[in-house]
């Protein structure tokens, strides 16, 4: 007979959630990519009889293949490029004290700390500081061949020949991914309105929060490939300009969609097809007549939807675009030069970033005298895990530790069946080509994933500098075990701020620009459509990354992750509460009554009451607020909403 285990066997959660794969297509031009780029400079190398140029060359190529994640071809050239000459600039100081003893150390920990401060500024300064950092490891680790500058030459070189393989097709498919991902905007959206007209039931409440947070992201990546573009080409791109003025006049849709939700009246079917059809028209660069076919409104929020619709399909068919009404309603990117002094003033000033360059450098620093003392082979992986592992940026610190301790067993795997079998020299080429394609297909799919594609990658080119074969691996899984253990000690248990969740902190800001928002588009001070509609967008990124706050929480362990998990429902609450206040500027502006002064200063008070209920609470507690008002007012659905968030906040 059957016998029932008294323990179970079933992994917790958090465990689960970590190692999952991420849902990911493969990228396979870029995955061509990486096996030209990584794979050439080695055989160049073979053929000239200099490997270890070669694979100096190669490593910097890794860099450009980690490095290369923008889709347009213009953003490619400061994703790719400025983390190469980041890069040269860190092979250069760690040669200079390579074999210096503590100058070495006190170097490392410096060019530690000054990564971890210009991580903080943005995407691009982050992967800029993490090659810093990773190349000044190395210089200090590994002697470099030749004159001083060659080294850096070499793995600069790599870098930029990914950026070079990338541009090959720009003459040919220039303003293509653009208008992709403009064309994928208009497609969410068209998700998001036919989720809006399905049920209330719990399974279609999620897919249309899950279809609003599609929205959210797609309108985040789309203005943010064209706004980068503006501040170079300030409007002088026609191109660049009909595409900001399609993505502007999604967003009257966008903010009818709510509306449409709350109206309790599914659209017609048309509505979304239109919607796809106007995508369809943005991706091909159609400008001719759309043919739309839409259904006689019937309702207040069927009209703000027609008229929203309409007025986009007459942007999509517009041949041309006065950009003097571009810049204005959306506001240009300031120039590079105020975008530097900016970005530097705030790293130099801000506790966040020295807080995070002193977690780095503590880490760093330990790492580089640990092995300083004690003799450890191969010790600049040490450093080199601690570098990957700790960016609190790319995700959890634990999670990330986590991840990068399987993700190296599993490569080492791989790596130990590559160079037992197969012979040193030219077969190395065809093996990279094969291994090389890995990297940017798996790391879509989660860190682990892509620790286990670069692991063989980089033994494999550590081989023909050191020419120790089977002999790395133990040292490479020690020194790696070491890096994670010193990154989850010093750089995560000893700073409480990282293994505590931020989501309460981030929904009261939330919740505080909510009732700004309310403010300035009913108070008395209200603000113009294009500030208005600016407000909206921030909230809705901000929100954005609170899901991705969530999310990344939820992979700690109990009880950072048992935490964060009681939030979630509050998470849903806000973005409701922002969704009901844009609903109801869209009736006001089709016809409902506005609402008197005194109701808008009260759910003013009422918001910003929740908000501060909610930031000085640990656990969520109850918010005393009152929630009467005129039962036809457009904010009624409003005050519902955020009588709701206070009974999630109020205890059980």
């Amino acid at each position: 007979m059957s016998r029932e285990f008294p323990i179970g066997l079933t992994p917790p959660d958090w465990l689960v959630r970590n190692l999952r794969a991420q849902p990911a297509p493969v990228n396979w031009p870029a995955a061509v990519r990486a096996a030209i780029a990584i794979a050439l400079p080695l055989a160049v190398g073979l053929a000239v009889d200099r490997p270890f140029y070669g694979a100096l060359a190669s490593m910097g190529a890794l860099n450009g293949v980690i490095s290369d994640t923008a889709a347009a071809y213009r953003v490619r050239i400061p994703t790719i490029a400025i983390p190469q000459l980041f890069g040269a600039v860190g092979i250069t100081l760690g040669a200079a004290v390579y074999g210096h003893g503590w100058v070495a150390v006190a170097a490392v920990t410096g060019v530690a700390l000054v990564s971890g401060m210009i991580s903080t500024i943005g995407a691009v300064a982050s992967a800029a500081g993490l090659v810093l950092l990773l190349t000044s490891v190395v210089g200090a680790g590994l002697p470099m061949p030749g004159a001083w500058w060659l080294a850096p030459l070499l793995m600069s070189g790599g870098g930029l020949l990914v950026l070079l393989l990338a541009l090959l097709a720009w003459p040919l498919r220039s303003g293509v991914p653009e208008r992709a991902a403009v064309a994928d905007t208009y497609r969410t959206v068209a998700e998001l309105l036919a989720a809006g007209g399905s049920s209330d039931s719990p399974g279609a409440t999620l897919a249309y929060d899950d279809a609003r947070h599609a929205v959210t992201q797609s309108l985040n990546q789309s203005y943010d490939i064209i706004l980068a573009h503006r501040a170079h080409h300030h409007g002088r791109s026609p191109e660049l300009t009909r595409l900001l003025a399609q993505l502007n006049a999604i967003t009257p849709v966008v903010e009818a969609a709510p509306a449409a939700r709350l109206s309790g009246r599914p659209l017609p079917p048309e509505v979304p097809q239109a919607v796809r059809h106007l995508a369809s028209a943005v991706e091909t660069g159609y400008t001719g007549p759309t043919g739309l076919k839409l259904p006689t409104p019937t309702t207040e929020t069927a009209r703000a939807v027609d008229h929203a619709l309409r007025h986009a399909a007459e942007v999509v068919a517009s041949p041309d675009v006065d950009p003097r009404g571009i810049d204005d309603r959306l506001g240009r990117p300031a120039a590079l030069s105020s975008r530097a002094a900016r970005a530097l003033r705030n790293v130099t000033l801000s506790a966040a970033s020295w807080r995070y360059g002193l977690r780095l450098a503590l880490c760093i620093g330990l790492a580089q005298t640990l092995v300083s003392i004690i003799p450890v082979a191969r010790s600049y992986w040490v450093a080199l895990t601690i570098t990957f592992v700790l960016k609190p940026d790319f995700g959890s610190v634990f999670s990330r530790a986590l991840l990068r301790a399987l993700g190296t067993v599993a490569g080492l795997v791989i790596a130990a069946a590559v160079l037992s079998q197969v012979p040193r020299g030219w077969w190395d080429v065809p093996v990279l080509l094969l291994l090389a394609p890995l990297i940017p297909a798996l790391t879509p799919r989660g860190y682990g994933y892509q620790t286990a594609a670069i692991t063989p990658v980089i033994l494999l080119l550590s081989d023909v500098l050191n020419r120790q074969g089977t002999a790395l691996l133990l040292p490479r899984l020690v020194d790696s075990l070491m890096g994670c253990a010193i990154a989850l000690v010093a750089g995560y248990l000893l700073w409480p701020e990282s293994w505590h969740t931020r989501v309460g902190d981030r929904l009261a800001d939330a919740v505080e620009d909510t009732a700004r928002y309310v403010e300035g588009a009913f108070g008395p001070d209200a603000v113009d459509p294009p500030a208005r509609a600016r407000m909206r967008r921030r909230l809705y990124r901000n929100l954005s990354a609170i899901r991705t706050e969530f999310q990344r929480a939820l992979t700690e362990p109990p009880p950072t992750g048992r935490r964060a998990a009681a939030w979630w429902p509050l998470v849903v609450a806000v973005e409701r509460i922002v969704d009901a206040t844009t609903a109801a500027r869209v009736r006001v502006k089709h016809g409902s009554a506005p609402p008197s002064a005194a109701e808008v200063t009260q759910v003013a008070l009422q918001l910003r009451e929740l908000a501060a209920g909610v930031r000085e609470a640990e656990t969520l507690y109850e918010v005393r607020t009152d929630l009467t008002g005129p039962a036809g007012s457009v904010l009624e659905p409003l005050r519902q909403e955020v009588a709701a968030a206070r009974s999630i906040a109020s205890p059980h």
